[in-house]
């Protein structure tokens, strides 16, 4: 039999499973019947990927089980909306589990970004839901957004529960410095959004991927956390193109879409590792300590980042407010079968 030379079979290879071999990979969606073909450890799910999935009629048992489920829990409408939307977010996040060895990320409802104590609750909710279905904490991480309350919610999470936190819409180096110093799990830096910005509002259209406003925003975050030894991993979302997922080979995990990780399974081309642990070390950047003060001036400074922060929150809001009002709809209807 033939023996294939090392670089021939490289070529061979695609683009993914080279990924694979530097980075973990992570399937951002919350159609679960999209996950098998590419085989991801984890995979994450947001309102906005909740309401596109809730919408295809694979998935109404789901939309069905949660409605039930929440007129049976009882109280008010607005009591019983809000647990079939954790039982809905849940059950989406059980069925991911069934196909990915790893952790699942449910996210917290953008509305209450502003408020700790009510996200940390609605976390222990979604905690105790999981729970409720057998599985462990220790695969979920909850999603919250990277205002400082979100961060500080974060905080609490972790050191008082053992709750595993992913700090999502993170645009600026304020909120990853506030998200290593609150010792959370994980962060979730957009790249494509930050990409978007600076299209939309630079007279520069395109970027090659090592030049890319997000690649190099999170190529910075990763060489901070590295050469000051934070626990807390980072793991590149929200991609526009594969250029940009390749620029990062070596980030810690990167959640990318099934568009995109199809792409990437029919190409072909040589992927090398980026960003290193030896390379981080070596970097010039300086550490900084940010109290509350120093947080919101030096993310207040980054005008893409506060501006993209507060659109995603409107955005993940609507969503969620949409989805809301589907299940109002269908609510009735199970209730008026009944009368």
């Amino acid at each position: 039999m033939l023996s294939v030379s090392p670089d021939k079979r490289r070529k061979m290879e695609s683009a993914l499973n080279q990924l694979k071999k530097y980075t973990v990979v992570v399937a951002d969606t919350g159609d679960f019947n999209a996950i098998d073909e590419y085989k991801p450890q984890d995979a994450t799910t947001n309102p906005s990927l909740i309401l596109a999935a809730a919408k295809m009629p694979a998935y109404q048992s789901l939309l069905d089980q949660a409605i039930k489920y929440g007129i049976a829990k009882g109280g008010t409408e607005e009591e019983q909306i809000a647990n079939t939307m954790d039982k809905l977010f849940v059950s989406f996040g059980l069925e991911i589990l069934k196909k990915v060895p790893g952790r699942v990320s449910t996210e917290v409802d953008a509305r209450l970004s502003f408020d700790k104590e009510e996200m940390v609750a609605k976390a222990l909710r979604l905690i105790a839901l999981y729970e409720e279905a057998g599985i462990s904490k220790e695969r979920v991480l909850i999603k919250l957004s990277s205002t400082w309350e979100g961060i500080q919610a974060g905080k609490e999470l972790e050191d008082k529960h053992g709750v595993h936190c992913n700090m999502t819409l993170l645009f600026s180096f304020a909120q990853a410095v506030a998200c290593a110093e609150a010792n959370v799990t994980l962060i979730s830096p957009f790249v494509g959004r930050i990409f978007d910005w600076y299209k939309e509002n630079t007279d520069r259209k395109t970027y090659e991927p090592h030049e890319d406003p997000g690649v190099r925003s999170v190529t910075k975050i990763y060489n901070y956390y590295k050469k000051f030894g934070y626990s807390t991993v980072v793991m590149g979302a929200s991609f526009r193109n594969t250029g940009q997922v390749k620029a990062l080979a070596g980030c810690d995990l990167l959640t990318i879409s099934p568009g995109l990780l199809a792409e990437l399974s029919q190409d072909h081309s040589t992927v090398t590792q980026t960003l290193t642990v030896e390379t981080a070390k070596n970097c010039s950047l300086q550490k900084v300590h940010l109290d509350e003060k120093d947080f919101r001036w030096q993310h207040n400074e980054d005008r893409m980042a506060v501006e993209k922060l507060s659109d995603g929150i409107r955005k993940f809001a609507a969503d969620a407010i949409k989805l809301e009002t589907m299940l109002k709809e269908k609510m009735l209807h199970v209730k008026n079968a009944f009368t």
